[in-house]
């Protein structure tokens, strides 16, 4: 039976321990990815240097997109009470930086390769991805990723990301790739804009990339959308038609619903007109950055919802979806040869038998075979020639259609099950068999179990988190 290779090993138990001192109601989750991880082995679906528990970032993840003038480094520094990350009207780094949590390295800067080969941030071997997209790209991680310690408490438990400014134009395609990898894993995507720029027609593109390409997914409710530095927008003669005209820019974009934030940096922020304008200004931040604040405060507990909901979800995925179609693509092979055998050999008796009435052969032909039937001796070894001509044909051609069908496997949802497939077409395996390999019994009881066992994770976080039955001594 296969099994993880000794460096995932090493990773895995890595995390545990991390999980054991950080987020220990998460820590008998990681058993559970390791029991899937076996069916995955055993099935095909998994390669041995691969996990489903490094499908998904086991801390909370709170990525800021937007554009480069839009104060998102000013808000990160803001948010964490250091100036961690340089600040400044032009774009000042052009890095996707990680921000995590570290008492004794508080400050220092580690290159992109201490994201790409630790599984516990969200770029674990993002360079692969890199390299799919752009090649020759992949080995030069230090150049897309950075990773900084803060000391500061605002970080502890949770990983925060500032991406280089947005200039969709000027993005090359690996710098895509990595923000649509981030926005995939994030559990809140906080998109900033720059009041200072009231003309959002200019930036169509930009605004594609970070509106119209979100609001259509099923988790499209952890984007905030938030117009920044908008107090210089108080020395307007209408102050109100600077947001209306982003409001009206996003929503041709399709966004209509949802929350839309106006905030400003109070340190960095212009003087006022007026007090009166102050306090407008000052009341409607303040109940923004409120909301803002304890979005990002409760990605901690969406996190853990989102973990256990992963594991479920991986679970009936294998069950429900990878199995069935592993099972439609090995039917679909056997059929192939059937009707290949069919039509060669079935053709090569036709054209003989054809052949022998037409040249006044059969009457021969029907004697020769008989002649093998003679004794026992030769009639072994007529059987065995022509069984291990059948054969070897056979094995050439169901090679030949396994090889083509994998061919065109890459770019489509197929793609996923070529390891599986090949698998399962190994020379041992009967073209009838209909069973994925590995899909017995002991496999559907190990992901059935994990599926309860999601159910129970979710009922001990509800016990941490609430007190549905009002009960003295239950969570608070």
């Amino acid at each position: 039976m296969a099994g993880p290779d000794s460096s995932l090993v090493k990773r895995l138990s890595s995390l545990e321990h991390h999980l054991q001192k950080e987020n220990p109601v998460l820590l008998g989750t990681v058993s559970h990815f390791k029991e899937l991880d076996k069916v995955g082995y055993d099935t095909g679906l998994l390669e041995t240097d691969d996990s489903y528990s490094l499908q998904i970032p086991w801390w909370p993840l709170v990525s800021i997109l937007g554009t480069f003038s839009a104060g998102k480094s000013s808000f990160i520094n803001s948010y964490l009470g250091v100036k961690l990350q340089k600040t400044g009207n032009q774009a000042v780094d052009d890095k996707f930086t990680v921000i995590c949590y570290g008492e004794e390295s508080a400050g220092k800067v580690l290159p992109g390769l201490a994201l790409d080969s630790d599984l516990r941030f969200p770029f674990y071997k993002i360079s692969d991805e890199i390299e799919k997209v752009a090649a020759g790209e992949g080995s030069r991680i230090d150049a897309y990723l950075q990773l900084k310690v803060s000391n500061s408490e605002a970080v502890n438990g949770k990983i925060i990301i500032d991406s280089p400014g947005f200039d969709a134009d000027q993005q090359r395609t690996s710098t895509l790739r990595i923000t649509d990898h981030i926005v995939d894993l994030s559990d809140l995507v906080l998109v900033f804009f720059d009041a200072r720029h009231p003309e959002p027609g200019a930036m169509q593109d930009t605004l594609r990339h970070l509106v119209e390409d979100t609001i259509n997914r099923s988790d499209s409710n952890k984007f905030l959308y938030i117009l920044n530095q908008i107090d210089t927008a108080a020395r307007e003669d209408n102050s109100e038609d600077v947001v209306s005209a982003w409001q009206r820019a996003l929503s041709q974009r399709g966004l209509t619903a949802g929350r839309f934030y106006t905030i400003y940096n109070e340190d960095a922020a212009l003087p006022f007109p007026s007090e009166e304008l102050a306090k407008r200004f000052k009341s409607k931040r303040d109940h923004d950055l409120t909301e803002i604040m304890q979005r990002i405060e409760q990605v901690e507990v969406e996190r853990a919802y989102r973990v256990v909901g992963a594991l479920e979800k991986e679970a009936r995925e294998i069950a429900q979806v990878d199995m069935p179609a592993v099972s439609a693509l090995i039917q679909k092979w056997g059929r192939y040869v059937v009707i290949a055998d069919s039509v060669i050999f079935g053709g090569l008796f036709l054209l003989i038998l054809f052949l022998a009435i037409s040249m006044g052969w059969l009457g021969g032909l029907a004697t020769l075979i008989l002649s093998f039937f003679t004794d026992p001796v030769s009639a072994i070894l007529f059987i065995l020639v022509m069984a291990g001509g059948f054969f070897a044909v056979h094995f050439i051609i169901r090679n030949k259609i396994a090889q083509r069908m994998l061919r065109k496997m890459p770019g489509t949802p197929d793609a996923l099950y070529m390891n599986a497939f090949r698998k399962n077409t190994r020379f041992y395996r009967s073209v009838f068999c209909k069973k994925p390999i590995g899909w017995n019994k002991q496999a559907k009881a190990t992901v059935a179990g994990v599926i309860e066992a999601a159910s129970d994770f979710v009922q001990k976080l509800n016990d941490q988190f609430t007190n549905p039955s009002g009960k003295n001594g239950g969570a608070s």
